[in-house]
């Protein structure tokens, strides 16, 4: 059983450490223009959105049936509306680039926070994977997992450049959102018998502060200049690149499962 914790809490941490493949561009992007972050940014959006829906949605009506989604989604939302209103943004502020935008650094804050929300519920299904002890659907799991964080560190880490922030910052918040996913990892190995009934509230709660963000939040924030086109076709892309590439895996991901038993 402690091998089974270990395996899942590093499997997790590995799907989290994902995050920082993508924002490892930026190193070669110090100074992005606006365009092309928009772009950017409405890409990984719209790879959000797609997961929200097939790696959130799916999943917790799976485990917890209708009436976890309608509750896990709602709290979800309410939750980060209310952080809207709580976030310490004039803090934020003194952090980004001097005559920035108090509103939009703390809705750039806002959106990594709930990129951290969402990353926990991630590690918790990875960790409750091994934790049952089918360790090929664990494995099959965080493989799935870590290769949607890539779009999601590039969306964490380029904001962050576009606010002022340094690029080694940048890199650690990244890192920071994806190191939530071991912890959530390692509670799900250690605590299956009680993350197991919980997971569906988990994931719809993780779904609902994630569609609250991008619908209220990073979308506008793409939308805020002119040049609003570049970063509708990112997000229409980002979106049929994540939908592919969860019916593409699949196939994948059944055959090394069956092949492990």
């Amino acid at each position: 059983m402690d091998s089974v914790i270990v395996y899942g809490t590093l499997a997790s941490l590995a799907a989290g450490l994902a995050t920082v493949l993508g924002a490892l561009p930026l190193v070669f992007m110090r100074q992005p223009s606006e365009r092309v972050l928009n772009v950017l940014l409405g890409g990984a959006a719209g790879v959000m959105l797609a997961a929200t829906a097939f790696s959130l949605v799916v999943p917790a009506i799976e485990e917890g049936g209708v009436s976890a989604l309608v509750v896990g989604m709602l709290a979800g939302a309410a939750f980060v509306h209310l952080s809207d209103h709580l976030l310490p943004h004039e803090h934020f502020g003194l952090l980004g680039r001097e005559g920035g935008d108090p509103t939009r650094v703390r809705r750039i804050w806002l959106f990594i926070f709930a990129i951290t929300i969402h990353n926990f519920p991630e590690g918790l299904s990875v960790g409750v994977g091994f934790g049952s002890g089918d360790l090929a659907a664990g494995l099959t799991l965080a493989i799935a997992i870590g290769l949607q964080n890539i779009p999601e560190g590039l969306a964490v880490g380029a904001p962050l450049l576009r606010l002022g922030y340094s690029l080694r910052f940048a890199l650690i918040v990244t890192l920071c959102t994806g190191l939530v996913e071991a912890v959530g990892g390692l509670m799900g190995a250690s605590l299956v018998a009680i993350a197991r009934p919980l997971l569906g509230y988990f994931l719809a709660f993780a779904a609902g502060a994630m569609l609250w963000v991008i619908s209220a939040e990073i979308i506008p924030e793409t939308h805020s200049k002119e040049r609003a086109h570049g970063a509708t076709y990112g997000v229409v892309v980002g979106f049929i690149i994540m939908a592919a590439l969860d019916n593409l895996l699949e196939p994948l991901l059944s055959t090394i499962t069956l092949s492990s038993h």
